[in-house]
């Protein structure tokens, strides 16, 4: 018994050292606390969600990890009732840790104020967490890496609706490979919550005159809530 127990105390040391060695020196509170699970400060979701970030922070699961500057985890009302998510950050997003602070951000943030609701009543997240090099589209390697994040954060606010924005978080979610042109507008489901999926901001810049398609949207959006 003591022979097995000193192996896995001499495994474990073994992997701390192996980690230090790779320039992590910051450790989650459940792997060393007897399985007691995440101590984030709060209760309910905004805990859950704190515990999440914690774990995100320290992704490495993809190259990105080596080109970002900050993890942009998502920020908003944990118990939101509409949530919205995008594909990733951007170089704005990338330096300030925030999602959708950009010029494509302050659109967002007219559109959501458009439907009568401010951004804090809101939860705003992206399928990736780390802004892809040049601004480029996400790899699929990426989004598979990182959409189990983006699944656990869902499953924590449970908002009744979801607004996916663009085509690659429209296509994650949905689990399709159907032309964002053709999905928007549509009511979808998402492990059991309702989906409206819509025009990127960023694409809305390029071409206002579907500024209207998006605010149609938005209304089908506003009568779900």
């Amino acid at each position: 018994m003591n022979g097995g127990i000193q192996e896995i105390i001499s495994a474990v040391k073994a992997y701390v050292e192996f980690e230090r060695a790779s320039g992590m020196d910051e450790y989650p509170r459940a792997a060393f606390n007897g399985g007691g699970g995440c101590r984030a400060a709060g209760d309910g979701q905004e805990r859950d969600l704190d515990c999440l970030k914690r774990e995100v922070l320290r992704c490495r699961g993809c190259s990105l990890a080596e080109t970002r500057l900050n993890v942009v985890f998502g920020a908003g009302n944990p118990k939101a009732a509409l949530m919205f998510v995008g594909e990733a950050p951007g170089s704005e997003e990338d330096i300030q840790g925030l999602p959708f602070v950009g010029r494509a951000g302050q659109l967002l943030t007219k559109i959501i104020e458009a439907i009568g609701m401010k951004r804090e009543d809101v939860y705003i997240a992206n399928v990736l967490k780390c802004r892809p090099p040049n601004n480029r589209a996400p790899l699929p390697t990426e989004i598979l890496a990182c959409r189990e994040n983006i699944r656990r954060q869902i499953a924590i606010i449970k908002p009744e609706v979801i607004c996916t924005l663009g085509k690659f978080a429209s296509q994650t979610l949905l689990n399709t490979d159907t032309p964002i042109s053709r999905l928007r507008g549509n009511l979808y489901e998402y492990e059991g919550i309702k989906v409206i999926p819509t025009f990127h901001p960023a694409y809305l810049l390029r071409n206002p005159q579907d500024k209207k398609l998006v605010w149609s949207d938005m209304k089908k959006i506003k009568a779900l809530l």
